[in-house]
């Protein structure tokens, strides 16, 4: 590697012993799910509802649902009864088409998802009022998050505190963070990119795909991210 790799490895250690002025709190994140009274059996109720639950649901259904989505072959339930319920392989994928990185407000995200349903409805009306095979229940979560002792000031104790986080509190962090920002970003990289004015982490960081890996992948890949600058 020659005077590159000496400089990184200067680099690194700088940057993993600078401290930040201001602490990143981690936090313990849990979350109560609850069942609306909007159901659909129909894809025609189903694209009602969509313009009328509130975006808690929205978010449940789309960002919730990373958590879970990598035992499924879609990532949004929409997509995947779609499918499994109503046998329309095609809605199911041009619903999972919708990339949720793109979005950092839930209205737009909603205006995306009825603006595919109405389209696919208008192209395929048989497809509207025929029953499901089970019906589409609307649920919601409400968040909690209490601060935790971890605290990190620098590269190497934000890593040892994400390498403990438990996947409710990193899927806060790094996934629901994006639509509490409001900014196509996470807890850490807005942390380091403004605490420890490392921008080039920062972005190394919103470049980890959380959209088709499970949340242990997305832990390992941040860490494995982070650890060079160290």
């Amino acid at each position: 590697m020659g005077l590159w790799g000496a400089e990184f490895r200067s680099r690194g250690a700088q940057t993993g012993v600078s401290k930040s002025v201001k602490p990143f709190q981690f936090v313990a994140a849990s979350y109560l799910i609850l069942i609306r009274t909007e159901r659909a059996w129909t894809l025609a109720e189903l694209a009602s509802h969509l313009q009328n639950v509130p975006p808690s649901s929205i978010s449940f259904h789309t960002f919730q649902s990373l958590e879970s989505h990598h035992y499924t072959l879609f990532s949004n339930d929409f997509a995947q009864w779609a499918v499994s319920s109503c046998n329309e392989a095609m809605l199911g994928e041009e619903l999972a088409a919708i990339d949720i990185r793109d979005f950092v407000s839930l209205e737009d995200l909603r205006n995306a998802l009825v603006q595919t349903m109405d389209g696919y409805l208008g192209r395929m009306p048989q497809s509207a009022d025929r029953p499901g095979f089970e019906p589409f229940f609307f649920c919601e979560a409400r968040e909690f998050a209490l601060p935790l002792s971890m605290q990190a000031t620098n590269l190497q104790q934000l890593a040892e505190g994400i390498q403990k986080l438990s996947l409710h509190s990193l899927h806060y962090h790094f996934i629901n963070s994006r639509i509490r920002l409001q900014l196509k970003t996470n807890d850490f990289s807005n942390w380091i990119a403004g605490s420890l004015k490392l921008s080039a982490l920062a972005e190394e960081l919103n470049r980890v795909d959380f959209y088709t890996n499970t949340l242990e992948g997305v832990r390992a890949e941040i860490l494995g991210t982070i650890d060079p600058w160290i």
